[in-house]
C-alpha cells in the first residue's frame, strides 16, 4: 500500500473531485485515478461509487478513510523528527488563521518571521476559529493562530498570546446611542446583528445573556466581524465587537454587564511532532504575546 495512493484517496474524499484533488495534488487526474484504482485493485473491493458527475465513499471507503488519514499522519510525524535531528529551519510550515487574526494581529509576526527565516514556505489557511481547531485535531495544518476556545479543548495546546476586550456597539444615529447607561434587559429589546451562536465570540456574547435570564434573537448573523461592523455601521442594529473594530461610524455603549473579552493565541496537537519552521513560529509568536496574560 503505497503512501501516494492513500494521499490520493484522501484528497478525492475532501475535495469530492477526482479534478480538485488532482489540482490540490499538482498531478494529472489520469495519475489521481490510477492511485485509487491501485488501492482498489490492492484490496479487492471499489472505494468509490461514480454516480453521474457525484462520487460517494462505499462503504469500504468509509471504513479506510480514518485509517488512510492515521498512516499518513504517523508517516509526516514520522519525518518531521527525522528532519529536527538537524537545526534547519525550512521546509513548508501549514498555519491556519481567522480572517480577523488574521487581518489584525499576524502582519508584523509574518513580517519577522520572513525576515528570520527566509527559506520556510508559508501555507496559510484563513478559516474560522472552530474550523482551524478541527485542522490542528485532524492534523491538517500544524499550528493554528486564531481566538481560543473559552472552554479550553482536553486535546489540544493552548499558548494564550492577546487579550481582546469586546464592546458592546451601535451606529451613531441608532437611537440607543443617546442613551447613557443600558442595561442587558433593555438591549436585548432591540435588533441586534451577532457573530454565530456556534462560534466562540457568539458563545460568550450569548453566555452574558443567558446568565441574566435573557434570550437573544439577532435580526442578523455572520461570522466575519469586519461585516458586522459594516451593518452594524449603518444602522442595522447592535453588536460586540473588538477594539480594532470600532470605526467612526461606531458609538460604544455603556452596558450593565460584566466586561466581555476574548483570548487570542496558538493551538497545537500534542500529538503532532513540531517542525522546527512551526517551533521557530512559536518563538516569534510569544516575542509578541501581552504581559500578564
Amino acid at each position: 500500500m503505497q503512501w501516494s495512493d492513500l494521499s490520493a484517496f484522501l484528497s478525492v474524499t475532501q475535495h469530492g473531485s477526482f479534478s480538485r484533488a488532482a489540482t490540490a495534488l499538482h498531478i494529472s487526474q489520469p495519475a489521481v485515478t490510477k492511485r485509487v484504482q491501485n488501492l482498489e485493485n490492492e484490496l479487492e473491493v471499489r472505494l468509490f461509487d461514480r454516480i453521474g458527475r457525484s462520487i460517494h465513499l462505499t462503504d469500504a471507503g468509509k471504513l479506510l478513510k480514518p485509517r488512510a488519514e492515521q498512516i499518513l499522519a504517523q508517516v509526516s510525524d514520522t519525518r518531521r523528527m527525522i528532519m529536527n535531528l538537524h537545526e534547519r529551519v525550512d521546509g513548508v510550515l501549514d498555519l491556519a488563521t481567522s480572517h480577523h487574526v488574521g487581518l489584525h494581529r499576524l502582519a508584523p509576526v509574518l513580517r519577522s518571521y520572513r525576515a528570520l527565516y527566509p527559506d520556510v514556505q508559508l501555507d496559510i489557511q484563513f478559516e474560522d476559529s472552530e474550523a482551524a481547531h478541527d485542522l490542528i485535531r485532524q492534523g491538517r495544518a500544524e499550528l493554528a493562530v486564531v481566538t481560543l476556545d473559552p472552554e479550553g479543548e482536553a486535546d489540544l495546546t493552548y499558548l494564550p498570546l492577546w487579550d481582546d476586550s469586546l464592546h458592546f456597539v451601535t451606529s451613531r444615529e441608532h437611537p440607543l446611542a443617546l442613551r447613557n447607561h443600558l442595561t442587558l434587559d433593555e438591549l436585548s429589546g432591540h435588533g441586534a446583528v451577532l457573530p454565530g451562536t456556534v462560534t466562540y465570540t457568539g458563545r460568550i456574547v450569548l453566555e452574558t445573556f443567558e446568565a441574566r435570564g435573557l434570550t437573544l434573537h439577532p435580526a442578523l448573523s455572520t461570522n466575519y466581524l469586519e461585516t458586522i461592523g459594516m451593518l452594524v455601521g449603518a444602522g442595522l442594529g447592535w453588536s460586540v465587537l473588538p477594539r480594532s473594530l470600532l470605526t467612526e461610524d461606531l458609538a460604544e455603549l455603556k452596558v450593565d454587564a460584566p466586561h466581555l473579552h476574548r483570548t487570542l493565541g496558538c493551538v497545537t496537537n500534542p500529538g503532532r511532532t513540531l517542525s522546527n519552521a512551526a517551533r521557530s513560529f512559536i518563538g516569534v509568536l510569544e516575542e509578541t504575546r501581552e504581559p500578564g496574560i
